[in-house]
């Protein structure tokens, strides 16, 4: 593992203290900055040197085609890529002619400090040029929460030793030159030259750039505006095809300063014309002009002070898994924000890897933690995934199927895989969107939602299960030929995570259709179609073996030949990237957590004896050549009585980009594992479930932990839980009343009556086995949290 020695711990804030090349492009997706609108990379102010360039608009992408050896009916022909917008962070320095370059010169000093409470990136350097003038330079950057299309960068420059010629250049620049490829397939497509100019022009201070995207017709705004302070300052502008520019000049002695506040406003739209896009980033410059940098720093403290006040989640005996799980949650909270009926991606709008696109990461593992620490933004994804059914719906009819085929990976809606095999054959993720819907509404009591944007996604993804499987002879509901969670196995029958999660979304629907007859009406679902789904749902058939008493990942599963972990090379992990996915898909090798995550999600449809036996079995499989494993192995460890084993994976969950993990985090921090950090936590050792309309714990801490605290929003009520290695405690901060379960005993909270109850010591067990080289590392826990 890698652990960086320049970020320090801190339970708010994460601090590197030495800049350090090498992981320069880790630190750009680490300290990066959006909203859900607006994606920042943290590349350097002066932009070199750099990893990778990134500023990103939720949405904007550029289509390509898909290319196909060999044509064949159904397969996508294009795909999309999310696109390198204008750069707005640019401000390069020059101290007496010299460029500001940390690679040049001497670099006395250089800190940086993301706050997670600010939400302020912070900056400072001493750097002394080759030339000998010694400067100290101070920047601060935001992307603001409540104005969306916004953000801004306080910029300021001090001499040390005598008066030196400081000028500073303010840019807006498209069509960076991004580095080559590091032929990482995880990386994604890079696109040269991606925006077509149509509007340029600068005055004063401020200068506005519009262009196009090429082949999906993307209109992309950018405007900036400046505050310019410091001694007889010379201030002018120019712009020109793919840039504009606002230099400021100054001879700065001891003791005074030049400084640039910045702000900058981007819009995009597929319809607006040119004048209308650019009187959009326009009026939205004014308005930040209007309430100033003070104001955005002031507004930006009181959003997050709102976030933290409902969703901080307080550790004690691990001062670094403190650090990480608000650092994984403050990464959470800027993916969706302000999405606003925009995709969650898997990398947020950290960097390009996976080309931008959203999966079923979003779902399964974003939106279960949005839903119960910021409702609005998981609607908000939701309401995403309702505006693209239309192309899911034509997806389904063009693969000879009724309903909807939601797309494994994408951006606008249509499928972007053209790896059928693991594209189009996932179809489980229409089951991961049902699950979804339910527990936001489980959670919220959304009505509106639920009978209405809610409704169609349970309708339309029922009608592609009960078109996509099949009765037997003996009555028995199958679904054929589908690739699950594990993409080291595919075209498998009966896969159990589809099965089950299928089960879930086709008696939902049923139910839905019942509640809401009016809308089952307009939606053309009548009595018998209604029964056809809850027959399906009945009848679901759910491998099992019972020569081993375990349940096969798909029917046959468990017969397969055992991959040869022995033989298998250290070096030769992530699989995928040594060896041919024939030669995977059929062995027993698991790439991530799938069986396993299907018992974490429907949690009832397996009874303990079931959970323990399958973990132990699944473990020497599992080699977690995804991100998405460690946090669901997590939570089963710790429901089966692995503690220590459950702590081992949470620190892998939430130290995922932190220490590098997965070796692409220069492409962009791992949304879905730091969401699983929390998942880990609470459903894991706090052990959070819905049962029976009712949200249920069984908490029990490992032996590094010695308290666990947070908050959660069900129903608008806020409940706080507070666990101990001893006792558990519980109350109502808001509301009437709100029933609960602690290790299945029934509490009825009300507010100011918080209630304890005693915690059981879990039972010693053995340590189930990992494949050789795939061993969690064991965590040691790091001190108490602040």
């Amino acid at each position: 593992m890698i652990k960086h020695p320049a970020f320090h711990v801190e339970p708010w804030r994460l601090r590197e203290k030495a800049l350090d090349l090498d992981l320069l492009a880790q630190t750009e997706s680490v300290f990066a900055l959006s909203n859900g609108h607006i994606g920042w990379r943290a590349n350097l102010d002066e932009g070199e040197p750099h990893g990778l360039p990134g500023s990103y608009l939720n949405g904007v992408y550029e289509s390509l085609p898909l290319a196909s050896s060999e044509s064949a009916y159904g397969l996508p022909e294009s795909g999309q890529v999310m696109v390198n917008v204008t750069n707005g962070k640019l401000i390069r320095l020059f101290v007496d002619d010299e460029p500001f370059d940390v690679r040049y010169g001497t670099l006395r000093s250089h800190e940086r400090v993301l706050d997670f409470r600010t939400g302020v990136l912070s900056r400072r350097a001493e750097w002394v040029s080759p030339a000998g003038g010694a400067v100290r330079v101070s920047s601060d950057r935001l992307v603001s929460f409540t104005q969306r299309a916004i953000a801004a960068i306080r910029y300021e420059v001090e001499p040390l030793d005598g008066p030196v010629r400081i000028a500073l250049q303010s840019e807006l620049l498209a069509n960076e030159q991004s580095p080559a490829g590091t032929g990482d397939p995880r990386h994604g497509m890079d696109i040269d030259h991606p925006l077509v100019q149509e509007f340029h022009s600068a005055h004063e201070r401020a200068g506005i750039l519009v262009h196009r995207t090429a082949r999906s017709g993307l209109r992309i705004g950018a405007a900036m505006d400046h505050l310019v302070d410091g001694p007889d300052v010379r201030v002018e502008s120019r712009a020109f095809a793919d840039g504009a520019m606002v230099s400021a000049a100054a001879i700065v002695a001891p003791g005074q300063r030049l400084s640039v506040t910045k702000f900058v406003a981007y819009g995009w739209s597929g319809a607006r014309s040119l004048p209308g896009v650019r009187d959009q980033v326009w009026a939205a410059l004014t308005a930040a002009r209007q309430t100033g940098w003070d104001g955005l720093l002031a507004d930006q403290r009181t959003f997050l002070d709102g976030f933290w006040d409902c969703a901080d989640l307080e550790l004690d005996g691990d001062a670094e898994i403190q650090q990480a799980v608000r650092f994984a949650l403050f990464h959470v909270l800027q993916a969706g924000a302000r999405g606003e009926n925009r995709p969650i991606p898997a990398k947020g709008l950290t960097g390009p890897g996976y080309d931008g696109h959203a999966f079923w990461d979003t779902e399964t593992f974003v939106l279960p933690v949005l839903t119960l620490t910021a409702p609005d933004a998981a609607a908000s994804a939701l309401r995403w995934r309702h505006d693209m059914l239309p192309a899911a719906l034509d997806r389904a009819a063009q693969l000879g199927l009724a309903g909807a085929a939601f797309p494994w990976r994408t951006i606008h809606g249509e499928e972007c895989s053209g790896y059928w095999p693991a594209g189009t054959a996932a179809f489980h993720v229409n089951a991961d969107i049902a699950d979804a819907v339910l527990r936001y509404v489980n959670a919220t009591g959304d009505v509106e939602f639920a009978r209405g944007a809610g409704m169609d996604l349970l309708a339309h993804t029922a009608r592609l299960w009960r078109s996509l499987g099949h009765h037997d002879a003996a009555g028995r509901f199958h679904i054929d030929g589908v690739t699950g969670p594990d993409e080291y196995s595919a075209i498998a029958d009966d896969n159990v995570y589809t099965n089950v999660m299928a089960r879930r979304n086709l008696l939902a629907a049923a139910t839905a259709a019942e509640s809401y007859a009016d809308r089952a009406r307009e939606l053309g679902i009548d009595a018998e179609e209604s029964a056809s789904w809850r027959d399906a749902g009945e009848s679901m058939y759910i491998p099992y073996d019972e020569a081993l008493g375990v349940h096969p990942q798909a029917e046959g599963f468990t017969r397969h030949q055992v991959w040869d972990f022995a033989g298998t090379p250290p070096d030769h992990y992530p699989l995928l990237l040594h060896y041919p996915y024939f030669d995977l898909y059929r062995k027993q090798v698991v790439k991530q957590a799938d069986l396993v995550l299907a018992m974490q999600l429907c949690d009832a449809d397996f009874t303990a004896e079931q959970k323990a036996r399958n973990f132990a079995y699944y473990e020497p499989l599992t080699v977690r050549d995804s991100s998405l494993s460690a946090c669901t192995q997590a939570v089963i460890a710790a429901e089966t009585g692995h503690l220590a084993l459950a702590f081992d994976y949470l620190g892998e969950a939430a130290l995922m980009d932190l220490r590098d993990l997965e070796q692409n985090t220069r492409d962009g921090v791992h949304i879905a594992s730091l969401a699983g950090s929390w998942l880990a936590l609470v459903c894991g050792f706090a052990g959070l479930r819905y049962r029976d309309g009712l949200i249920a714990f069984a908490p029990r801490l490992p032996e590094g932990l010695t308290r666990l605290a947070f908050t959660l929003l069900f129903h608008a009520k806020r409940v706080r839980v507070e666990v101990t290695q001893q006792r558990a405690r519980y109350q109502l901060d808001d509301g009437d009343t709100i029933e609960i379960t602690h290790h299945g005993t029934k509490l009825t909270l009300k507010v100011g009556k918080p209630q304890e109850q005693p915690i059981s010591p879990a039972p010693t067990l053995p340590r189930p086995t990992q494949p050789p080289g795939r061993e969690p590392e064991r965590r040691e826990a790091s001190g108490t949290s602040a």
